[in-house]
């Protein structure tokens, strides 16, 4: 099944996905299992197969060379996710909050890499300069839902504080949480919150997992 192959390593680096990344999508536990998918030396079960199709959003027909839509789904493939036309800042009026009727924006899926066709993430853009490091002023961002718990310091976060919003890097320490701007500009400052508090109105609204930057 060397089309087989041909086709699961194709669709994977559309994504631009690593074979480990496809093997947490299936399910395996080494990714040794996609590298002989690929390679032709083994090849998915039928409820693989389904996985994958569903995943790729192609036929199984395809996935199996039967007809020669894979190359053509490759270069066209795309996906829909809602877009809130509301930048994310340091100072957010919390009327996002109302926002029921999103907007559809969409997006390569080879530029949203492993992320592409995830129907929980948003696009929203950040407004300002207090992570611009990383993500400069206007850049699009995806934030994905989140459980607090699963939280790695240093990732990137929209969170909700007191009606506003903002995007930061979190880190946790003890009985503290601290948001942290990652930008040139030296007058962005933590801020420190102490989880103690019974009268916090804080909210942790997603992590971002991808941003689309726009170059000059």
């Amino acid at each position: 099944m060397k089309l087989l192959g041909e086709n699961i390593k194709r669709l994977r680096l559309s994504r631009g996905m690593t074979q480990p990344d496809l093997a947490e999508v299936v399910g395996a536990t080494n990714y040794s299992t996609v590298a002989k998918w690929e390679s032709g030396a083994n090849s998915p079960r039928g409820k693989d197969l389904v996985v994958l199709s569903n995943f790729f959003g192609v036929s199984v027909d395809s996935l199996l060379g039967l007809d020669n839509n894979v190359c053509q789904m490759v270069k066209e493939s795309s996906s829909e996710y809602n877009y809130i036309p509301t930048e994310i800042s340091a100072g957010l009026p919390d009327h996002v909050e109302a926002v029921t009727d999103a907007e559809q924006i969409k997006i390569p899926d080879s530029l949203m890499g492993k992320w592409a066709g995830h129907n929980d993430i948003y696009i929203t853009r950040v407004n300002g300069e207090s992570m611009n490091k990383v993500i400069p002023h206007n850049s699009l961002i995806a934030v994905r839902p989140v459980s607090s718990e699963t939280l790695k310091n240093g990732d990137i976060v929209v969170y909700k504080y007191d009606s506003e919003y903002a995007v930061k890097r979190f880190y946790k320490q003890d009985n503290k949480v601290i948001f942290r701007p990652d930008s040139n500009d030296m007058s962005f400052t933590d801020l420190v919150i102490d989880l103690d508090r019974n009268d916090l109105d804080i909210k942790i609204k997603g992590k971002v997992v991808l941003y689309i930057v726009e170059l000059d």
